[in-house]
C-alpha cells in the first residue's frame, strides 16, 4: 500500500539490531521530540499527554502508543505500533485534509475525536478536555469488521 508522501517512513525494530531496550530508546526519541520537546496542536487546540505513571521515565501515553491490551497493566508491546511511533503528531496537524476522517464518539462517560487516515490503516484517539486534547492512543487498523465499525461511525456522525 502506498501512503501519501507526507508521513514519515516506519521505524523498524531491524534497524536497532534486534536489542529491544537501543529501539525502545530510538522510538522514545521520536515521540519525546514530537510530543515533549515541542508542540503539537489540532486545529489550534493544544495536545497534551498523560505523563503518569511514569516507566522507566517514560510516560503513560507513550506506552500506551506502542503497546496493546484491555488490561492497562498486561498491556504487550506490539511492533506495528511502535513502527509507527512518528504517524500521530503529521496525522493530527494535517487535519482538515480530505483522505482524513474525523469524528467524535463517546467512550466510558468520556468525548473522544477519532482521526482516521484510512489509506494508511491507522486510527489517532485524542480525549477532550476542557482547554486542550489529549493523545490518548493510536493504532494500525488492518481488520474488515474494525473497519466496517469505524466507518459507520464516521458515517454516523456526518449525520448528526
Amino acid at each position: 500500500m502506498a501512503v501519501q508522501e507526507w508521513l514519515p517512513s516506519l521505524v523498524l525494530f531491524n534497524e536497532s539490531d534486534g536489542d529491544w531496550d537501543k529501539y525502545l530508546s530510538l522510538i522514545y526519541s521520536y515521540f519525546k521530540a514530537d510530543f515533549i520537546d515541542s508542540n503539537c496542536n489540532y486545529r489550534g487546540i493544544k495536545i497534551a499527554i498523560k505523563r503518569h505513571p511514569l516507566i522507566d521515565d517514560k510516560e503513560a501515553t507513550f506506552f500506551h502508543l506502542i503497546t496493546e491490551g484491555k488490561v492497562e497493566k498486561a498491556r504487550k508491546p506490539d511492533l506495528s505500533r511502535c513502527e509507527r511511533i512518528r504517524w500521530p503528531k503529521p496525522i493530527i496537524q494535517k487535519v482538515p485534509n480530505n483522505d482524513i476522517k474525523v469524528w467524535k464518539n463517546r467512550r466510558n462517560d468520556e468525548t473522544r475525536l477519532c482521526i482516521w487516515f484510512e489509506e494508511a490503516e491507522y486510527l489517532v484517539v485524542l480525549a477532550e478536555r476542557k482547554n486542550y486534547l489529549l493523545l490518548w492512543t493510536a493504532y494500525t487498523v488492518t481488520q474488515k469488521h474494525r473497519k466496517v465499525k469505524l466507518n459507520k461511525e464516521y458515517e454516523d456522525s456526518l449525520k448528526s
